[in-house]
């Protein structure tokens, strides 16, 4: 399985833009999947979590990001979404979407990357007037 992570781009603060994660040589019905970011010289942060369809897609966010930030799947179009609100400059990172096709995990496992199997290769969000 791969992972291909599109969406990102220059956006001004205040604006919005929304990212797609999409899996090729499998389906995204039975994963787990979520999205970190990695600002330059820093680590790479929990962003978003979107459980497996079988246990509800129910979702979590990073504190800091709730209500801005919004994750979802699209189960016909085989692609899990972020949607992120009220750019702030700090927001700008490259996004990473990951994916757990191993045993269902609890939400509070999704927040960690070693919950994941696969990556994307990122996508580069900038943030800037």
């Amino acid at each position: 399985v791969q992972l291909q992570a599109s969406g990102g781009g220059l956006v001004q603060p205040g604006g919005y833009l929304r990212l797609s994660c999409a899996p090729s040589g499998g389906t995204f019905s039975s994963s787990d999947v979520g999205w970190f970011r990695q600002a330059l010289g820093k680590e790479r942060d929990f962003v978003a979590a979107i459980r497996r369809r079988e246990r509800g897609s129910t979702t979590s966010y990073a504190d800091s990001l709730k209500g801005r930030f919004s994750i979802h799947r699209d189960n016909a179009k085989n692609t899990v979404y972020l949607q992120m609100n009220s750019l702030k400059p700090e927001d700008a990172a490259v996004y990473y979407c990951a994916a757990n096709y191993g045993p269902s995990a609890i939400l509070s496992q999704l927040g960690v990357a070693a919950a994941y199997d696969y990556w994307g290769q990122g996508t580069l969000v900038t943030v800037s007037s």
